[in-house]
Parts: structure tokens; sequence; C-alpha cells
């Protein structure tokens, strides 16, 4: 290496992240089974999980908020009828700086989410545990795929009705 590359490396700003608070922003249980008198032995769930995330600029210098919101649908397979239904926006509150401009919007929904994940996954699990249910483990989840999903939304719903579709 040369004395230029060293420098210009030197002078590149360092990723610095740190989570400064996490919070459940919004939680609801609403448990079927405990409503309607069923026995929850009788049941075979199938589960539907929904994800969405939300982020935005804090006043603070170089902070951000970022919103995890995951919807868990359990339905009796043999029936169709809902079991329960929990939705939990969770957030963070973290501190970030060297990231360019141009990859900050990338970084908020995906590299966040990722660091969260893991206090979301257990509060779902605690939750359905203790509504009487088998604890149910999120599987991990994708952010990558979910924000390019996302961007292919908005690139969709941004088209013109009478363009081609390519």
């Amino acid at each position: 290496m040369t004395d230029e590359t060293n420098g210009a490396a030197a002078a590149q700003p360092q990723m610095k992240m740190n989570i400064l608070a996490q919070f459940v922003r919004d939680m609801s249980f609403e448990n079927a089974v405990a409503q309607k008198g069923l026995q929850s032995a009788d049941v075979q769930p199938e589960m539907q999980v929904q994800v969405s995330l939300d982020a935005r600029k804090r006043p603070q210098e170089h902070q951000y908020e970022v919103i995890t919101k995951f919807k868990v649908t359990a339905t009796n397979k043999a029936t169709n009828s809902p079991l329960y239904l929990l939705e939990v926006d969770y957030g963070g509150i973290f501190h970030i700086e060297g990231i360019p401009e141009e990859q900050m919007h990338p970084f908020l929904l995906i590299e966040c989410p990722r660091q969260l994940f893991p206090f979301v996954r257990r509060i779902v699990s605690d939750v359905t545990r203790d509504g009487g249910f088998p604890p149910f483990n999120l599987d991990m989840v994708d952010f990558v795929a979910l924000y390019r999903a996302e961007l292919a939304r908005r690139a969709e719903s941004q088209r013109p009705a009478d363009a081609p579709v390519s």
C-alpha cells in the first residue's frame, strides 16, 4: 500500500451506530380461543406473519427512530377460525454517524431492524406463551428482501396506469 491509499482510507469517516433506547410503542393480543371458551388443545394453528417498517429522523443530530411492526395471526387450520391476533410495534432510537446520505435509507430499514429483531422475537414468544398457546418463535426476517419488495411496490404504484409493463 502506498501512503496515498492509507490517507484516503483515513479520511473516510468511521461508521458508528449506538442503540440509545428500545421500546414497545404499541401492543395488542386478542385471544379468540379464551373469548369463545374453546380448548386450545382442540386446534391446529396456521400462522401468518406480516412485517412493516418505518423510520424517521429525530430533531437531535445523528438520531433516528426506527419502528418494526409485526402482525401475527393464528387461525385454526381445520375450521379457519381465528385463534389469536398479536400486533407489536417495537421501536429503537439509534445514534448513527458516518453513513453516506444515499445509504442512510437502506441502513435504517435493513440494519436497524436487524438489531431490534431478537427483542421482538422474544416478546412475541412470551406473549403467545402467556396467552395459553405454544410460544411462537418468529422465523428470521430477510430485511434486505423486505426493503427491495417495498421499493418495487413504490415504483409500481408511481408508474402511470397506461405505461407498459416491462
